[in-house]
C-alpha cells in the first residue's frame, strides 16, 4: 500500500477535468484536486454528443451514467439523418446513421453540472490559473504548481485538462515547439440555441416529429440541427469552409456575411430558416475550428494532458467529448492500480501508449469527414456521399471499453517489469 495518498492535481475544470475527477475520487489511496483558472466552473458552447463509445466509457467511470445523463436532460437521437442541402438535388436523403444504441445529445453546461456534483467541494479550486510547473520540487518525486494569484500547490502527478490552448501541453512539449500549439483546421462555425417552437416555425414541423439530428451537406458548408434539454431546445450550427484565413479566431457575423457564406445554398430547404435562427442571438459570431495535428507524446515525467489539451479535434464526427471521457476511464484505471509515487511515470507512459494512437486516428478521420461533408473531396451527390460516409463512424463506436482498459493495464505491467 502507498505510504501516503497519491496527490493528483487536475488543471482545468471543464468536461475533461470533471470526468477525470469522477474516475479518480472513489479510490481511497488518491487525493484529487481540480484547479480551474476561471472564477467559476462552467462550460462554453452549446451541445455535445455522447455516442455509444462515450456512454460505455462513462458507465465504466460512473455506473449510474444513464441516470446522470437523464438528469442533465440528454436526448436520445432516433438517428442522425444526412441530407443534401444545396444544389439541384437539395432535399435528397443521403443516409440515416442509426443503431440499436442511439447516441445522446446534451447541453455542455448541464453535463458539467452533473459531473461536478459528486466531487467534494473542498477539491474544487476556482481562480487558479496555472502559470508555472516545477519538476525540481524540494519534496522529491513531486510537482510544484504555481498559480497566477501567487499561491502554489504540491502534487505527485499533474493532469492537464486545460483545453486546446492550455499551459500544460506547452510544458510537456516545449513552448517553442510547433506541436504545442493548435492549428486552423480549415472551417469556421457558428452556433445558437433556440426554443423548439421557434425552430419548428422556421424549419418546419416535419423535421421535429422525432428526436433526430439532421445534417445538411453541401457546397463548402454544412448545416446541422439537433434537440436537447429534454426536447425543449434545438441547437443550430453552420460550418463553413474557411477560404479567407482570419488572423483572429472569432469573426463577427451579419445577415449579409452569412448569406454570402451560403450563397450557393440560397434555394436549399433549410437555408433561410437556419440563417434566421443563427442570427437570433446577441452578437452572432463564427469561430475558427482548431485542432492538434500531431502530438509526439501525451506525457512527460509526472505530467500528462487529456481531453482537448491532448487531442483537440474538429467536431465532424462528434468525438471530442467522447475522447476526453475515454481518457478519464483509462487514467482512472491506471491510477487505481498503482500504489506508490515510483509507479506514476510508468502509468502515464501506459496511458500515452494506449490513448494517443486512437485519439490521433479519430482526429485525422474527423478532418477528412469534414472535407467530405462540405463537398471538398467528394461530389455532392447522394450515392457518392453514401458510399463515402456510411462506415466512417464504425471504428469509433464499435469500441470495447474493457479491452481498452485491459490494454492499458497490460502496458503498465510491461513498463513496471
Amino acid at each position: 500500500m502507498a505510504d501516503h495518498k497519491l496527490r493528483i492535481a487536475i488543471s482545468g475544470g471543464g468536461l475533461a477535468g470533471a470526468a477525470l475527477a469522477n474516475a479518480l475520487i472513489n479510490y481511497p489511496h488518491l487525493d484529487v484536486n481540480i484547479y480551474e483558472s476561471a472564477s467559476e466552473f462552467s462550460e462554453r458552447g452549446a451541445a455535445v454528443g455522447i455516442a455509444t463509445n462515450a456512454q460505455k466509457a462513462l458507465e465504466a467511470i460512473v455506473p449510474s451514467a444513464k441516470e446522470l445523463l437523464d438528469r442533465a436532460g440528454a436526448v436520445s437521437m432516433n438517428s442522425t439523418r444526412l441530407m443534401i442541402g444545396s444544389g439541384r438535388t437539395a432535399g435528397t436523403l443521403v443516409l440515416d446513421l442509426a443503431g440499436q444504441d442511439p447516441g445522446r445529445v446534451v447541453h455542455r453546461a448541464a453535463l458539467l453540472r452533473e459531473l461536478l456534483a459528486p466531487v467534494p467541494k473542498g477539491a474544487l479550486h476556482p481562480n487558479k490559473k496555472l502559470v508555472a510547473i516545477d519538476n525540481n520540487c524540494e519534496e522529491q518525486q513531486s510537482v510544484l504548481l504555481h498559480f497566477r494569484d501567487g499561491s502554489s500547490a504540491v502534487a505527485d502527478a499533474l493532469i492537464g485538462a486545460d483545453g486546446i490552448f492550455g499551459f500544460v501541453r506547452q510544458h510537456i512539449l516545449g513552448s517553442n515547439s510547433q506541436a504545442s500549439h493548435p492549428a486552423s483546421a480549415g472551417w469556421w462555425d457558428c452556433r445558437n440555441l433556440v426554443p423548439i417552437e421557434k425552430a419548428r416555425e422556421k424549419l418546419g414541423v416535419e423535421l421535429f416529429r422525432e428526436p433526430r439530428q439532421y445534417g445538411w451537406i453541401g457546397d463548402k458548408a454544412f448545416l446541422m440541427h439537433d434537440i436537447l434539454d429534454d426536447g425543449k431546445v434545438v441547437q443550430c450550427v453552420a460550418a463553413v469552409v474557411e477560404d479567407d484565413m482570419c488572423n483572429e479566431r472569432k469573426r463577427e457575423l451579419s445577415r449579409e456575411s452569412l448569406a454570402a457564406a451560403l450563397a450557393s445554398w440560397s434555394d436549399g430547404p433549410v437555408t433561410k430558416g437556419m440563417i434566421e435562427l443563427l442570427l437570433d442571438q446577441d452578437a452572432p459570431a463564427g469561430y475558427s475550428q482548431y485542432e492538434h495535428k500531431n502530438t509526439p507524446t501525451f506525457a512527460r515525467g509526472r505530467v500528462c494532458v487529456a481531453g482537448d489539451a491532448a487531442h483537440a479535434m474538429t467536431p465532424w464526427q462528434g468525438s471530442g467529448a467522447a475522447q476526453a471521457i475515454e481518457d478519464a476511464m483509462v487514467l482512472g484505471a491506471l491510477f487505481g492500480s498503482i500504489q506508490s509515487r515510483e509507479q506514476i511515470e510508468a502509468a502515464l507512459k501506459a496511458y500515452d501508449c494506449v490513448r494517443r494512437p486512437r485519439a490521433e486516428t479519430i482526429t485525422e478521420s474527423s478532418r477528412l469527414t469534414g472535407q467530405i461533408m462540405t463537398g471538398q473531396s467528394v461530389e455532392v451527390d447522394a450515392e457518392a456521399l453514401r458510399e463515402a460516409l456510411a462506415s466512417r463512424w464504425m471504428f469509433i463506436h464499435d469500441f470495447d471499453a474493457e479491452k481498452h482498459v485491459s490494454d492499458a493495464l497490460m502496458a503498465l505491467q510491461d513498463l513496471k517489469t
